[in-house]
């Protein structure tokens, strides 16, 4: 099905009135962030510290995130998802070579053209089921490979989890990563909301990521309690040897960078990041069961991690769009997507069923 875009509820002079909602269903990025990472904030606050990168914080992250990941990884601290992808594409890609990825992927939808406009690279848009790349779309993505009137293509990058809320399984990921050593390809995986995955699968990121072969992740912290910075990490070390300068070059690089990696202590301090996650995923578990029980309403894919899509007559969700935004997914067939935060909690889904129920 193809997805058309509603607007409606997007941020924007003429939805200021969503300014000061109670809570919102409409992504995960309209949550507070968390009081723990406030306070870590804070502590980095508290006195002078190294420039660029060079301050106890960071060093303990990037020291953090080997943990994390059971392995050696190099990692990078910039100020958002667009240019996590962009920047970790950068290190796997030349121009005239193209990246591989499913026709829903944010890097091709949703970031205007920036991988294209700073790579210089084209995108090869596969088709998906329920946001998940196939094989088979993958092998005819490489026909042409080795011909010069073709874009060559050197890198596949899949979402986890999903667009479409979907999780990739270990398998499936192993599978990919398998795919793209075979066919010369480096493997990125765009992981906005990586931690979800992680908490629904139950499996650390080394399971997960170093052990299927994938090279660099984007991995997003603001859907997840952080105000705001991501971090590429390297698995293959190998691809970070121009990214300090990739990264400046490209005004990714903080001056102030302890403010971008306290909140990764924070972060990952008692696993907050996997709670973080348990809660988002348990509260959209929880409202696709309860919304499957309204007449009129169909669960349109599976529930695997934070989001909820939904089937929902079209005059009742512009009247719920008023008091709990969320987002048109596809207008023509009257598609809803509802994202949990860390910060949903039961009586938002009770207040938000009721007064569906209501209508």
């Amino acid at each position: 099905m193809t997805q058309t875009k509603n607007y409606i509820c997007e941020p924007s002079k003429k939805t200021a009135k969503f300014s000061f909602m109670k809570f919102s269903f409409l992504s995960d990025n309209t949550a507070p962030v968390h009081p723990q990472v406030m306070q870590a904030l804070e502590k980095a606050n508290a006195d002078f510290a190294l420039s660029y990168g060079y301050d106890s914080h960071t060093l303990a992250a990037e020291k953090k995130f080997n943990e994390i990941f059971d392995s050696q990884v190099s990692v990078f601290f910039v100020n958002n998802g667009t240019s996590a992808n962009v920047l970790s594409l950068q290190a796997c890609i030349l121009p005239h070579q193209a990246i591989v990825a499913s026709e829903s992927a944010h890097i091709h939808t949703d970031e205007c053209g920036a991988p294209e406009r700073y790579l210089g690279s084209k995108i090869v848009a596969v088709p998906h089921q329920n946001g998940k790349i196939q094989l088979d779309g993958l092998s005819n993505a490489m026909i042409g490979k080795g011909f010069e009137h073709h874009v060559q293509p050197a890198v596949i990058s899949l979402t986890q989890n999903t667009e479409y809320g979907t999780v990739y399984s270990v398998n499936e990921i192993a599978a990919i990563g398998e795919f793209a050593r075979a066919n010369g390809c480096y493997f990125h995986v765009d992981g906005a909301r990586l931690s979800n995955a992680a908490e629904a699968l139950n499996i650390s990121l080394n399971e997960m990521l170093v052990k299927t072969g994938v090279d660099v992740v984007s991995f997003g912290g603001t859907k997840n309690g952080l105000m705001q910075g991501e971090a590429v990490v390297f698995i293959n070390q190998k691809l970070a040897k121009h990214f300090l300068y990739q990264r400046k070059q490209a005004m990714q690089l903080s001056s102030k960078m302890r403010y971008l990696s306290a909140q990764w202590l924070a972060f990952f301090e008692n696993d907050l990041w996997l709670s973080n996650a348990r809660q988002a995923n348990a509260m959209a578990n929880k409202l696709a069961v309860e919304l499957g029980k309204v007449a009129d309403v169909e669960i349109t894919r599976p529930t695997q991690a934070n989001a909820v899509f939904a089937n929902i007559p079209k005059g009742k969700a512009e009247q719920l769009m008023i008091q709990f935004p969320f987002y048109c997914w596809d207008e023509q067939a009257n598609e809803y997507r509802l994202m949990c935060s860390w910060n949903t909690q039961n009586s938002h889904i009770d207040e938000f069923i009721a007064a569906l129920k209501s209508l």
